[in-house]
């Protein structure tokens, strides 16, 4: 290889590297100086810890989980660690071919479920399925999820990664409630992206603009879905008090997954390349998922968001109770008649 070629390649590289961090919502452009929240156990576990190591020596025998998202990336290495501990895991695709494909591929008690998010009466008739299983959820991990749609869709009349992002697994827990409520220490993890503060709009959650038409941006109507993941887990953990299930949120961080296939070549193109330095493995992704799902040190832990394994402040709108109580009111008018 020649100096003149290799000094082409590292220019080329050179505008997907200094905006790989941000591209991909890397801690460094969403980081704040607030201290953890008090009170709240920290863990041994940290950015480079595994599914595998956070679970390790925990028996999940007789315990029930679903993971939405089981078919790739994240959601099918949460669930594969899961069924390995011994729990029971319904794992949830959009067709029940890639919900059974993933769920016959992995060691353990499965059952695959179908959950497509775009369709309210599907995830009710599936809800009314897994209902009549009669067994309790310990663990309902709402993973599954699309970024960055490049053109505006919209799914009955709303955004349509609002719509998949929030509102389907805003469905999906309310209908599947009592089921964890029921269970011994029902933990429902809501999986968001440093992209709640990073990126959403101005004002937070556009309440009145949730149809998207008014200046659609691919990069801020992600922001605001998953902004919306944490404020429904902030009023989700408000309403639960007094039962002995939590809720959470959390960052998985960056990982090369098929979330990003809407993403811009170039942007491609820089984690392909440079974002290696920036990205986490598979199973360093569902590390964070795993422990706030099963870490017995969280069992009365509600209502916060984790990275790397522990609770921060996020900062933004995350802790905004004023906006979460009307994101719920705005949540259950939409999908009225289904919860």
């Amino acid at each position: 290889m020649t100096i003149s070629y290799q000094r082409r390649r590292i220019l080329q590289a050179t505008p997907a590297l200094l905006a790989a961090p941000c591209v991909a919502g890397i801690s460094a452009c969403t980081s704040n100086d607030l201290p953890p929240p008090a009170g709240v156990p920290i863990g041994p576990f940290g950015a480079s810890s595994t599914a595998e190591e956070v679970t390790a020596g925990l028996d999940l025998g007789g315990k029930t989980a679903l993971v939405t998202g089981c078919n790739s990336g994240i959601g099918y290495e949460t669930m594969r660690v899961l069924a390995l501990r011994g729990a029971h895991v319904l794992g949830a695709a959009r067709t029940p071919e890639k919900a059974a494909d993933a769920c016959t591929s992995v060691e353990g008690r499965t059952t695959p479920v179908v959950v497509e998010l775009t369709e309210l009466e599907t995830i009710a008739a599936t809800a009314e399925q897994i209902r009549g299983m009669n067994t309790p959820i310990d663990i309902l991990i709402c993973n599954a999820g699309i970024m960055q749609l490049p053109e505006l869709e919209r799914v009955n009349g709303i955004e349509k990664q609002f719509f998949v992002n929030h509102i389907g697994h805003f469905v999906l827990v309310n209908q599947l409630l009592e089921q964890v409520i029921a269970a011994p220490q029902g933990r429902i993890v809501n999986v968001s992206s440093g992209r709640a503060t990073g990126n959403p709009p101005d004002e937070g959650i556009q309440f009145d603009n949730l149809s998207g038409e008014r200046g659609y941006d691919p990069s801020k109507a992600y922001g605001q879905s998953k902004l919306a993941n944490v404020l429904f887990t902030l009023e989700l953990a408000k309403r639960l008090q007094g039962t002995r299930a939590t809720a959470n949120a959390l960052r998985p961080g960056v990982i090369a997954t098929n979330l990003g296939r809407h993403l811009p070549r170039w942007q491609v193109i820089a984690l392909e390349t440079v974002g290696s330095l920036f990205t986490k493995t598979m199973g360093q992704g569902a590390a964070t998922t795993c422990y706030v799902a099963t870490a017995p040190a969280l069992s009365e832990t509600s209502g916060y968001f984790f990275e790397h394994c522990n609770p921060i402040r996020a900062g933004g709108y995350t802790e905004d109770t004023e906006m979460a109580a009307k994101l719920w009111a705005a949540s259950e008018e939409i999908a009225a008649g289904y919860v």
